[in-house]
């Protein structure tokens, strides 16, 4: 019951408030209310944890957020999806769990259904930028940097600098 209210009051209210970029002089009190009432959708959620302005999470079914880290504006995410403590997510940033399946020919694709949904994990201290694609069953690993734009395909390195459309390591933090 919980959960079905707190769903209810995010997606009626809460959404629309405005972004915290911190230039408004409540945006700290915007992004407890916001983040708190959003925490009651989730399976797990840790302190100091951020929703931004029309986050799209679903009904936060199988959806876990660590300490300090938050979902971006306007981002679309769907469980089961493991987010690590102090992840850093820009505006725009879409995780996606299920695909289509296509296989058959002698039917439309729309009338195939979809695959089961794969787990997308993220490692702690990852900073995923503006528009970020991540496709079903990715791990991306502790401490990586996904450049804006990027299409997510495999798993990430921990440490690596990945970029691009489909997304290549470009460098190692490390």
């Amino acid at each position: 019951m919980k959960r079905i209210l707190c769903f209810l009051v995010y997606k009626l209210f809460l959404v629309w408030l405005p972004s915290t970029d911190n230039s408004f002089f409540v945006s700290k009190w915007i992004r407890k209310i916001r983040s708190g009432i959003a925490c009651g959708c989730f399976d797990q959620h840790g302190k100091n944890i951020n929703v931004e302005k029309n986050a799209d999470f679903g009904k936060g079914d199988g959806i876990s957020i660590g300490d300090n880290s938050g979902l971006g504006v306007n981002c679309q995410v769907r469980g089961p999806l493991e987010i690590g403590v102090n992840v850093m997510m820009g505006p725009e940033v879409r995780i996606m769990t299920a695909k289509h399946d296509t296989s058959r020919t002698d039917i439309p694709m729309c009338q195939q259904g979809h695959f089961p949904k794969q787990k997308v994990t993220i490692g702690d201290d990852v900073w995923i930028g503006a528009s970020v694609i991540i496709m079903p069953g990715i791990t991306i690993g502790t401490g990586s940097i996904i450049g804006a734009g990027a299409v997510v395909t495999k798993d990430v390195p921990a440490y690596a600098v990945v970029a691009g459309v489909p997304a290549k390591v470009i460098k190692y933090r490390k």
